[in-house]
């Protein structure tokens, strides 16, 4: 419907902006100057304890410079009533005492219908209350009783009973000269199949009215009491009245404790709501039957930052949980996310309430873990990670969640929080990195490995002790990567893979692996808060570190980069060449036969490769017997290879 111009300058005209929203805020009398109508109260919108929320009577604007919140009068009907447009209008009019200008026919005939409709849902929710009080309401209020709800209760949530009756209901509207095409379109009685009278909706069930924001009745939800009925609630249909995904039992009151600082909590039913406002906890609602939906999550967010999710402590209210965070990562705001309260193993908050009292309960809500950690939980508990093909699932499982999240900054925190629990979960054991500092010298948790021949410390393979010369290379790597913090993402594997037989070198990779992302500041706080402060320097100005080029001009991402890929190569391809060794030292029997030694050949050149950091080898060549190419180098080392397997052999 169009307004006729004029029609609401005349309205914001006759309101005072301070009286809307007075009814909704309490005004910070020190702020505040009534007379120059600038006034200054806790936002409605978040929670707040400060007076950020102003509004401007002169101008009929408001603005929270908390939450940034800002509008008119009928915006600001339009968000604390959950209403539209014209019934905001309709609303502000209707105290303005403006009359509403001339409708549409149409328009005005189904605005009719709305109000008549809502008047019937009335009679129905005095006659099914009149029904609980009937003899054959009996069971029902045992019932009721029995799940902690006296009469006193009863009457409070106009709780009621529908007989088990066929047309009990129709005939008492009708005999109220109700229409029948009323009675039908609220979703009262249903017709019949079989060319007779419509029957009632709702038989044999104690009943719950259901409200919207502005307290009208617009559907009802019945509890069957035949324990055989195959639906055990029911809610009304959907009608003109009712969107239930749009809808919210208990939403006003809820609205208004969560307004007063109680925590909002979204239950799966009407008892567990029932329950907790009965127990203390004002601001509950339920989704009526339903998975939380886009409007109910929106309807949520305007009530309270952070609802928390309390649903039942078995499989289907978990799935229900883990369904909402895929629902919610793209609606996410800065400031609007969700908590999750889960219930003992077979319990709702009902059962918790009746059995533990309210503190069970709201030690459980302090708890409610945020949704980042119940995102984590879905896609890792109850799977094993033992191979990077695993890990590398999990890691694209999180990342295309968490592309869903449309706010940019929300999705850097929700990834370093992944980042963190990822962490956690497959941080390397540490070798006595716990404990006291240990120096890496001979005798103090470093054991020298068995003294080789003499043949295999003349070759070119084995030049160098190899646990000394893996020891260089891990220095190098972590002296880099300290210098140049930022690509150490980049090498997360390969320093999870790392061995570290030197307890500062296991520290210092977990600390890289922890707090690299934060930068080489907090990196370095760290370093000195667990190996003291002279841990870098002895590590950065070694001889064979302080030489390294990405070591001399720290920040060189490329030169760091390429340097840490090179040296975990090489350490790479140590580790595969001394696997083979120890293979060969169980498989040889006499002569090696030529599997064997072609796979040491194997291995031998890939080692030598790594060494030479991809320059060419010079050497000559010679042919082998088998007609393969190999260098004198790789010869060289092939020979030591097999003195150093015989060494072995003679020495077991």
């Amino acid at each position: 419907m169009s307004l006729p111009p004029g029609f609401l300058d005349e309205l914001r005209t006759r309101l005072s902006l301070t009286q809307v929203v007075g009814r909704k805020v309490m005004w910070d009398a020190r702020k505040s100057n009534q007379g120059k109508g600038d006034m200054w109260a806790p936002c409605p919108f978040h929670h707040e304890k400060t007076a950020s929320f102003h509004v401007d009577d002169r101008k009929g604007y408001y603005y929270c410079f908390g939450c940034h919140a800002k509008g008119d009068a009928i915006s600001f009907v339009r968000e604390t009533e959950n209403v539209g447009f014209m019934e905001a209008v309709e609303i502000l009019a209707g105290e303005a005492g403006m009359p509403m200008p001339a409708r549409d026919p149409r328009a005005q005939e189904k605005a009719d219908k709305r109000t008549q409709l809502a008047d019937v849902m009335e009679m129905a929710v005095q006659h099914f209350r009149l029904q609980l009080k009937t003899g054959a309401a009996g069971p029902a209020r045992d019932y009721l009783e029995r799940r902690g709800l006296d009469p006193v209760a009863q009457q409070r949530w106009e709780i009621g009973f529908a007989p088990d009756a066929w047309q009990g209901l129709w005939d008492v509207l009708k005999g109220k000269g109700v229409e029948d095409e009323l009675i039908l379109g609220a979703g009262l009685a249903k017709p019949s199949q079989k060319g007779g009278k419509p029957y009632d909706t709702f038989r044999g069930r104690i009943m719950f009215p259901i409200r919207d924001a502005r307290g009208r009745c617009i559907a009802f939800g019945g509890r069957a009491m035949d324990p055989n009925d195959n639906a055990k609630y029911l809610n009304s249909p959907e009608t003109e009245l009712f969107d239930k995904g749009r809808s919210l039992y208990n939403h006003g009151p809820a609205r208004t404790a969560a307004g007063k600082g109680q925590p909002l909590i979204v239950a799966e039913g009407y008892m567990d709501v029932i329950a907790l406002a009965e127990y203390g906890f004002g601001a509950s609602v339920a989704p009526l039957g339903t998975a939380v939906t886009e409007n109910q999550l929106a309807m949520l967010w305007r009530i309270a930052d952070e609802p928390i999710i309390a649903l039942d402590g078995d499989k289907a209210g978990l799935r229900a949980a883990m369904r909402l965070i895929d629902l919610a990562l793209p609606m996410l705001e800065a400031g609007k996310s969700l908590r999750f309260a889960l219930m003992p193993d077979g319990q709702d908050p009902d059962d918790l309430l009746k059995a533990q009292g309210a503190g069970a309960l709201q030690k459980l809500l302090d708890d409610a873990m945020p949704m980042v950690k119940l995102l984590w939980q879905r896609e890792t508990e109850g799977k094993n990670f033992d191979s990077p093909e695993r890990k590398a699932a999990l890691d694209k499982a999180l990342r295309d969640k968490i592309t869903l999240i449309k706010d940019p900054s929300i999705r850097q925190h929700y990834g370093q929080a992944i980042k963190d629990m990822r962490w956690d979960l497959f941080r390397p054991q540490r070798g006595g990195g716990q404990g006291p500092k240990r120096n890496w010298q001979k005798g103090r948790g470093w054991q020298p490995p068995p003294v080789p021949m003499a043949s295999t410390k003349s070759s070119a393979l084995a030049a160098g002790d190899a646990q000394v010369t893996d020891h260089l290379r891990e220095t190098v790597i972590l002296a880099a990567l300290i210098c140049t913090p930022e690509v150490a993402e980049d090498f997360e594997n390969g320093l999870e893979s790392l061995a570290c037989n030197d307890p500062d070198h296991a520290v210092l990779r977990d600390l890289i692996l922890r707090h690299a992302h934060a930068g080489s500041e907090v990196l370095r706080e760290n370093i000195f808060a667990a190996l003291g402060p002279e841990a870098l320097d002895n590590l950065l100005t070694s001889r064979h570190v302080a030489i390294v080029p990405c070591i001399r001009t720290p920040g060189d991402a490329d030169m760091a980069r390429m340097t840490v890929a090179e040296e975990l190569a090489k350490l790479s391809a140590a580790k595969g060449l001394n696997a083979e060794i120890a293979d060969a030292v169980q498989d040889l029997e006499g002569v090696a036969d030529e599997g064997v030694t072609w796979r040491l050949a194997q291995a031998a050149q890939a080692a030598t490769q790594a060494s030479r950091s991809g320059k060419e080898d010079d050497a000559e060549y010679e042919t082998g017997d088998n007609g393969a190419r190999i260098s004198r180098s790789e010869r060289d080392a092939f020979a030591a290879l097999m003195d150093q397997i015989s060494f072995s052999k003679r020495r077991n």
